[in-house]
């Protein structure tokens, strides 16, 4: 990875449907550069796919929410693989600290979100949870 590398993720992070010769007018390189090292990034696994960002408060009505887990003894990894299993888990981060897991939420409405953490907080190796459903969001 080069730096023309990563000015060319930094823009098709911004916008995964920028042209081609929209990123070598950007970056003063060739188009044909810009195609070679796209086609790498890509066969090197370091491009995975395409996405699209939709705003964060594009659907009000989702309850969105972070939810700390403190996980027993050495069950982490059960309990990854139970999470990943749940339809109202979009993120999973392992952390440090005073909490073992940062779980991100979307549920469509309030009873949902409900069942969502019933369900979380019955799966087998969860000691502890605390849960902050996000009111506002700012972009930075």
């Amino acid at each position: 990875m080069n730096d023309t590398d990563y000015q060319i993720l930094s823009l098709l992070r911004d916008n995964a449907r920028i042209s081609i010769t929209d990123i070598s007018e950007k970056i003063h390189v060739s188009r044909a550069t810009i195609q070679k090292r796209i086609e790498y990034m890509e066969k090197q696994g370091i491009i995975t796919g395409y996405t699209v960002k939709i705003r964060p408060n594009f659907d009000h009505n989702v309850i969105r929410a972070w939810m700390n887990i403190m996980v027993e003894g050495t069950k982490t990894q059960s309990v990854i693989k139970s999470l990943r299993m749940d339809s109202a888990v979009c993120a999973l981060h392992t952390t440090n600290g005073k909490w073992d897991l940062l779980v991100e939420l979307k549920s469509p409405n309030l009873e949902e979100f409900d069942q969502a953490l019933s369900r979380i907080r019955q799966i087998i190796g969860i000691y502890n949870t605390e849960t902050s459903i996000l009111l506002s969001t700012y972009k930075v």
